[in-house]
């Protein structure tokens, strides 16, 4: 079955032998808000269509946020947009966003290991978490032998729900955030990103 065929998370669970568990694992980490950033936003909520579909999710709501924090993380770390992955040579996904490490190569090379996978969905969280389980899982196996606790974002825009996969152990995050509370929402998507910066930290000292 193709990594984007799962409609449930059950269904990932038993086909990759996975372990779930719910848990509040998020810590908010501060982060300071640029005052465009927190206008712009507000701007579009208010004026713009920007919910009616997948697309229009990411990009007005779920990669400007993102991006926002990535600008701190910038020097480790490249955000790709729906890029392609390979596993086992006849598996593809296509996450909506990718956090990998940057190429010692340059910016335009993809490359390993990957830290954060992203997907929007208007409303269906099941079935969000389904395909970003699956991709997570798909990024974990391609990452070989880098032992990265890979996070995992579902949202429909409006709601951000956090996960992670450590070894078989899959865990979701009780407390949802919205975009409603930017503040707190913003610290938490931080604090994945520090999670991320001193996992490669680690690599490289080892």
């Amino acid at each position: 079955m193709a990594f984007s065929n799962y409609k449930t998370i059950s269904e990932v669970l038993k086909a990759f032998q996975v372990t779930y568990t719910e848990a509040n694992f998020i810590v908010e980490v501060p982060f300071e808000i640029s005052h465009y950033f927190r206008e712009d936003l507000e701007l579009m909520m208010r004026d713009a269509v920007v919910d009616n579909s997948e697309v229009a999710i990411c990009q007005n709501l779920i990669y400007p946020l993102i991006k926002e924090v990535w600008k701190t993380y910038r020097q480790p770390f490249i955000i790709w947009s729906h890029p392609s992955l390979n596993h086992d040579g006849n598996l593809s996904i296509f996450p909506g966003y990718i956090l990998a490490k940057r190429s010692s190569l340059g910016k335009v090379v993809f490359d390993k290991p990957y830290f954060i996978l992203v997907e929007a969905k208007q409303d269906n969280f099941e079935a969000g978490w389904a395909q970003c389980l699956a991709e997570m899982i798909a990024a974990q196996r391609l990452n070989g032998e880098y032992q990265i606790v890979i996070f995992g974002i579902v949202s429909n825009g409006a709601t951000w729900q956090f996960g992670k996969l450590e070894g078989e152990v899959f865990t979701r995050n009780i407390t949802p955030y919205t975009i409603y509370e930017l503040d707190k929402l913003i610290s938490v998507v931080n604090f994945i990103f520090q999670q991320c910066e001193i996992q490669l930290a680690n690599l490289v000292a080892a």
